[in-house]
């Protein structure tokens, strides 16, 4: 099998417990930019040398802001639920030896754990620059895994700020649960979806739905940050399982638990397949010359030898200037194969192994992105529906998040063998 060699273990005696990693969608192995720090493409989540879990204890409702202020300073996790000028609920929370809390938000202060950002689809040509405002939450979301096995990870909206606290103000939506405990959602929500049948060649999209800061399912608000919730869906749980997404409003991330990793292909895996599908040599039909997918590590710069595809017809070719048609977009030319007009685009390999639901060779390329994968990966990802602004769903490429297009979504690449 292959066993997941992502990343490095801190522990240099004993191999500490790899409860599982998220991995960011729209980035083919890393960040356009580089991995630095909290801030990267994908985070693994390890047991900690000591539990930092808290669980919900005291409860206290309080009529003047200073009270609330006093309990909100004693140095205790707590979250408060304002519910008008004079009354705010507060939930005091304790520390939990049986979980670690991994946080994951917009902000660098020291309770986030996995700083994430707004991705922008067609992330190769990624400036932080292009985000004028944020729709990430600074403290989006909370992951409790549990330190015994089977280590499950549980996901909650919203995250403790650096006075361990989490406010819902007067406009966030909140109410009380029939049995008295309070809940909430964050203002533009954490949203999850959990595929049916894990995450492998047979899975089937599931329905996305909301998560409070409890922890509760619900169904989605009318739109992102509707002041109204969704119903309870008493059926499902906040247990992530692999090949689950959380979708921030902004990023969308994946979900894969150890044992997953351990049975997906790796970045050698997918070398390999690069290595092998260039030594068939694959040779441009018109052109006669060889062609070649580009080493992972030069993944931005398009290369004399890659191959081209035409995403109507999905034959390859080496690149070239003539077929452009003055009655078609810009970039649609005619294949000179079978004169089917279409998109000409060069074709990238898929580096990040965690977006792969098989070890398939690299045959089918999305469109109109052109990142190249296995056949059940790229026929998987095109039909997931992921949200998109404040109420849409769309397909993307999960390499770089470009909205796909297209009957199939995808398209079967047809290499040509060389003639001698």
């Amino acid at each position: 099998m292959f066993s997941s060699g992502q990343e490095e273990p801190s522990s240099p005696n004993k191999e500490p417990v790899k409860y599982g990693e998220l991995v960011v969608l729209g980035y083919n192995g890393a960040l356009p930019n580089g991995d630095r720090g909290r801030r990267k493409s994908r985070f693994a989540l390890y047991k900690q040398p000591k539990a930092n879990g808290v669980k919900p204890s005291t409860v206290h409702v309080i009529s003047t802001p200073q009270a609330s202020k006093a309990i909100s300073c004693k140095g205790q996790h707590s979250i408060s639920y304002t519910l008008s000028r004079n009354q705010t609920v507060v939930v005091e929370y304790t520390h939990d030896k049986d979980t670690d809390m991994f946080q994951v938000g917009r902000s660098t202060e020291s309770p986030i754990d996995f700083v994430v950002t707004d991705t922008i689809s067609g992330s190769q040509n990624n400036d932080e620059a292009q985000i004028t405002q944020s729709t990430i939450s600074r403290f989006a979301c909370r992951i409790v895994c549990d330190r015994n096995e089977p280590y499950t990870a549980r996901i909650f909206a919203a995250g403790f700020d650096s006075s361990k606290n989490i406010f819902l103000g007067e406009k966030a939506a909140k109410w009380k649960n029939p049995d008295g405990h309070m809940d909430g959602l964050t203002t533009n929500g954490v949203l999850v979806m959990h595929p049916r049948g894990g995450f492998t060649e047979e899975s089937q999209p599931g329905v996305w739905r909301e998560i409070s800061v409890c922890g509760d399912v619900y169904t989605l608000r009318e739109t992102r940050s509707a002041q109204q919730r969704g119903k309870l869906v008493e059926s499902e749980t906040n247990i992530l399982q692999d090949g689950s997404l959380i979708d921030l409003c902004g990023a969308t991330l994946l979900w894969r638990t150890a044992d997953g990793l351990f049975h997906a292909p790796t970045q050698k895996h997918i070398e390999a397949l690069r290595q092998e599908i260039n030594a068939a040599r694959p040779q441009c039909p018109v052109g006669l010359n060889t062609l070649a997918f580009p080493s992972i590590n030069r993944k931005e710069v398009v290369e004399e030898k890659q191959p081209w595809a035409y995403l109507s017809c999905g034959h390859v070719h080496g690149y070239h200037n003539w077929g452009h048609r003055s009655d078609t977009e810009a970039n649609e030319r005619e294949c000179p194969m079978c004169r089917t007009v279409g998109p000409y685009v060069p074709l990238w390999l898929g580096c990040e192994a965690g977006f792969y639901v098989d070890a398939g060779p690299p045959t089918h390329a999305f469109t109109p992105c052109g990142h190249v994968c296995s056949e059940k990966s790229a026929k998987y990802w095109s039909q997931i529906p992921l949200p998109h602004g404040t109420h849409a769903f769309h397909a993307a490429c999960p390499f770089c998040a470009t909205q796909l297009v297209g009957e199939q979504n995808c398209i079967k690449l047809i290499f040509q063998g060389p003639v001698d």
